[in-house]
């Protein structure tokens, strides 16, 4: 079975110039780490969060990139942005110096969000009625630190408006073998657009920008970009 549906989703993303490969030795292609209770969650979170404040996995370069792909395709004159997980609120700052009248905030679960400017203290698997229907785009690199990750994705989705993006920044420290107690979620980069597709179906586009960390010695980092199709 597991070799039936590794040819079929080889066929669907040979276009996109990805192939699945072995994994590990379980096979596994994505893996959700269980916790005890959501009390365990976040105290795991807000506990990795104070140990690694000042770490910034994010990097200058592919935000440019970033914020390039949305002057391109979103026409307003002032745009709002989220970055759920910002820790230290880095993402938020460069994006807003690089995309002019722009109203760029961040949310991390620790309360050391505030801290840091225009950061709030957030769960982001969490509705917030002034944040539905807002932004004109959410960018991540954490996803790999949800518990339930079609439920926060469900939550951004009602967080962008009609023309708006989610734009989650994957790579292979993003996988199954990196799943743990720290960061819950991990999911194989080639597999992933095949996870979205069975969560949303129709209801969402999905395009990739692929491109490199420097500051990682050039390892490779995808962009998953969603979309809400009417």
């Amino acid at each position: 079975m597991i070799i039936r549906l590794k040819n079929f989703i080889n066929n669907i993303l040979f276009k996109l110039g990805y192939r699945i490969s072995k994994i590990n030795n379980s096979h596994e292609l994505f893996k959700i780490h269980k916790y005890n209770n959501y009390d365990d969650y976040k105290k795991t979170q807000v506990f990795y969060n104070k140990k690694k404040i000042h770490h910034i996995w994010a990097d200058e370069e592919n935000l440019i990139k970033i914020c390039n792909f949305i002057k391109k395709n979103i026409y307003k004159d002032s745009i709002k942005g989220i970055c759920h997980g910002s820790r230290n609120g880095f993402e938020q700052k460069v994006i807003k110096n690089n995309i002019n009248n722009s109203e760029i905030i961040g949310t991390d679960i620790s309360d050391n969000a505030t801290k840091f400017e225009n950061t709030f203290v957030w769960d982001f698997h969490k509705e917030k009625k002034e944040w539905i229907n807002f932004f004109d785009f959410v960018y991540t690199n954490s996803l790999d630190q949800s518990y339930d990750p079609k439920k926060a994705l469900e939550v951004w989705f009602n967080q962008i408006n009609t023309n708006g993006y989610i734009i989650i920044e994957h790579s292979e420290q993003h996988g199954v073998r990196a799943s743990n107690k720290m960061d819950p979620f991990g999911v194989e980069a080639n597999f992933f657009p095949y996870l979205l597709s069975d969560w949303f179906g129709h209801k969402v586009s999905i395009s990739i920008i692929k491109s490199i960390k420097k500051n990682k010695s050039n390892a490779p980092v995808w962009f998953f970009v969603l979309k809400k199709i009417d």
